[in-house]
């Protein structure tokens, strides 16, 4: 459905038509009731230039004055992102988080990861030892029931210590944790997540 548009001399023209007939009634432009159309016709077209901007805001890519509101309602910002740096980029984010459709299996946390630029990151689920499990498993047991851990490539950010850094600092460290964030709240529940950088 497009949009339709009037304007003031539209709506000034509509309100006269609607004029009863009769000598009571002059179209005559100095008049009284005359003079007091073209007000009404502005503020209608002003009105209805409101209604067609509301079309726009009610869709989420298009959105300007709803924005704030489309970010709540969805939960934006996310702690686990930078802050957007635009108001397209934060349009972006909020049609994302309406059409996104989640999932637990490997293969979501595979392209998940992928869309932010681990492409070669793999997943590895555990398995417990049990009776009928070959005599060369792995004893996973406890934790690791329901452990898995995301494998991402050596190309992560790792700093490691310098002969400028301080007496207290680690001798490498590594990681990502806007990652990590993102993945624990997408993990399923009940299970442990580990993260391994350069795996």
């Amino acid at each position: 459905m497009g949009v339709i548009t009037a304007s003031a001399d539209d709506y000034t023209n509509q309100l006269e038509q609607l004029l009863p007939q009769g000598p009571a009634w002059p179209r005559d432009s100095d008049s009284p009731h005359a003079r007091a159309f073209p007000p009404a016709g502005a503020s209608m077209a002003t009105v209805h230039a409101r209604l067609n901007q509301l079309i726009e805001e009610a869709d989420a890519r298009t959105t300007s004055e709803l924005l704030v509101d489309f970010e709540r309602v969805v939960g934006l910002p996310d702690p686990c992102l930078d802050p957007p740096t635009s108001t397209a980029e934060r349009r972006r984010r909020v049609v994302q988080r309406l059409t996104y459709q989640g999932g637990q299996s490997v293969a979501f946390f595979v392209g998940l990861l992928a869309a932010l630029g681990y492409p070669g990151a793999t997943v590895k689920e555990y398995r417990p030892f049990r009776a009928f499990s070959k005599c060369n498993a792995s004893l996973n047991q406890g934790g690791w029931r329901y452990g898995w851990t995301v494998n991402v490539p050596a190309s992560v950010n790792v700093k490691v210590m310098t002969c400028v850094a301080r007496c207290n600092d680690p001798l490498a460290s590594w990681g990502n944790p806007g990652l990590e964030c993102l993945l624990a709240a997408h993990k399923p529940a009940h299970t442990r997540l580990f993260v391994g950088y350069g795996v």
